[in-house]
């Protein structure tokens, strides 16, 4: 924690902080995504190993696949406990005991809009459901949570009761949602400070992110006493989605200081994963995990950085510590420091005045909207410098694509790498992937497809596209190149080799 900073007063925060991760369950509620039974279980091994403590692995009851998915999470033997979610009924009980989950996770609606709208029933008659369903769960199995749906929404006297009801029955954690993310954060503190005074019950939180308070929201819950935490990885959900885990994670971690037994520097990886499966874009300035998060391209910051990280980043979390790199980019804003030492860490080592021409080009180009890559900064400081860096790692020689309505798209290359002849073949989901494939499938080193856009130069049928192509190398070093024509595989091709070329230059 940094000297003379303070993060929070009159904290009942606990030491420690349990993590409940419902990417499986409320994260594929998001609208448009539907995991496949291999990605569910391998998400589940992803955040087991990662250091969630709970898995709600899905909604039992709501379908035959669900049960047969929870059921294959639970037998995998993780070490998180796996979940499973139940309304206030018996056979959404039962179906959750027949996948043998570790925990039974009920709910029913106590706010007055929710609880008239969705189930009709009176407010005795949800204490009355509440006492008896949780009894009949804890009959069955050791580990009972109960969520009051819409609780932020719920008469706060009434919720108490509710509370009570369900801590009397023997729930062993009650679960405070903002079903629809309308509190505030000052207004969640009160309201867990009142529960966690008034309930003798261990306290968790679910925020939904309808006005972007969802992580706010759940961590002044845990100022105020609650001692888990339900997440998201990128915060997907319902809506607007949940509090997403890495942000929720860093910030008690490295904020608070609080333990979460989370393996924080896995968060990227497991974000990246999450995004991959979901068809959902990283966004470069998502906190923690977005690819902007420790990229630096003004002037003053880079030089900064260089000098010392923490001039122009929090300091207390590094990019080493979520699994992230820090990385100069470059742009119209971009300064002498960052474009020498971009140059230095490929050996090429321009005097000043070339180096002030270097940086006049860079920001003219970048000046007209055009991104400036890598690749272009080594063409720029070539032609300055009247010098020729042949690291050519990767000489394509020939390309064939075959593809139809009727078959598979399948691309063949041959290729002189590191001076030896290497032919492979690969299919992929359309032309340009069976291409990058069949190049990936013949370098030498280990190099990850990191970002791909493609753009149209003018419109029309025959319009000439840009592609700039983005790849990590196995020191998670990451690189940029682009390539241009009228041919989009082809000017993909041609953006991936250059890419992959300039991973050999250092």
């Amino acid at each position: 924690m940094l000297r003379g900073i303070v993060f929070f007063t009159d904290s009942h925060a606990h030491e420690e902080v349990t993590v409940f991760d419902t990417t499986l369950r409320d994260g594929e509620q998001t609208p448009g995504i539907a995991f496949t039974f291999e990605q569910k279980l391998e998400i589940a091994r992803q955040l087991s190993a990662i250091g969630v403590h709970v898995i709600e692995a899905g909604f039992p009851a709501s379908s035959k696949a669900e049960n047969e998915t929870v059921t294959a999470i639970k037998k995998l033997g993780l070490e998180a406990k796996i979940c499973g979610l139940a309304r206030s009924v018996k056979t959404d009980v039962d179906a959750c005991l027949d996948c043998d989950v570790d925990m039974v996770h009920v709910f029913i609606p106590t706010s007055d809009i929710q609880r008239i709208n969705t189930i009709n029933k009176s407010r005795e008659e949800v204490l009355g459901i509440t006492d008896n369903i949780i009894h009949y769960i804890r009959e069955h199995t050791s580990q009972c949570m109960f969520s009051a749906m819409d609780a932020t929404r719920t008469e706060w006297d009434y919720l108490i009761e509710v509370f009570r009801t369900a801590a009397h029955a023997g729930a062993t954690i009650i679960n405070v949602p903002d079903t629809v993310g309308i509190i505030s954060p000052s207004g969640m503190k009160t309201l867990v400070t009142r529960i966690a005074r008034e309930v003798d019950c261990p306290i968790d939180v679910h925020c939904h992110n309808d006005f972007g308070l969802a992580v706010a929201n759940t961590i002044a819950a845990v100022e105020a006493g609650a001692s888990q935490v339900q997440v998201t990885v990128n915060g997907l959900g319902e809506r607007a989605g949940n509090a997403d885990l890495a942000q929720t994670v860093m910030i008690m971690e490295s904020m608070y200081g609080i333990k979460t037994g989370i393996r924080k520097e896995r968060l990227v990886e497991t974000s990246r994963l999450i995004s991959r499966f979901s068809g959902i874009g990283i966004t470069p300035t998502q906190p923690v995990v977005g690819e902007n998060v420790f990229s630096h391209e003004s002037g003053i910051h880079s030089h900064g950085v260089i000098k010392n990280s923490a001039t122009f980043e929090p300091g207390i979390m590094t990019p080493e510590m979520v699994g992230h790199r820090r990385r100069l980019t470059l742009g119209k804003h971009v300064g002498r420091h960052a474009v020498r030492q971009m140059l230095t860490d490929v050996h090429v080592e321009p005097n000043d005045s070339q180096l002030d021409i270097i940086v006049e080009k860079v920001k003219s180009i970048a000046s007209k909207g055009k991104r400036v890559t890598d690749a272009d900064l080594y063409e720029i400081a070539e032609s300055v410098m009247g010098i020729e860096l042949n690291h050519k790692m990767f000489d394509l020689q020939d390309i064939a694509i075959m593809t139809g309505n009727h078959m598979i798209p399948t691309a063949s290359v041959k290729a002189m790498v590191q001076g030896k002849e290497h032919i492979f073949s690969s299919v992929g989901n359309g032309p340009v992937d069976a291409a990058l494939n069949a190049i990936f499938g013949i370098v030498p080193a280990r190099v990850q497809l990191k970002e791909f856009n493609i753009e149209a130069i003018a419109g029309g049928s025959d319009a000439m596209c840009h592609v700039t192509i983005a790849v990590e190398d196995e020191l998670g070093r990451i690189f940029d190149a682009s390539g241009s024509g009228d041919d989009i595989v082809l000017a993909s091709v041609e953006a991936l080799v250059n890419a992959i070329n300039l991973t050999s230059r250092t």
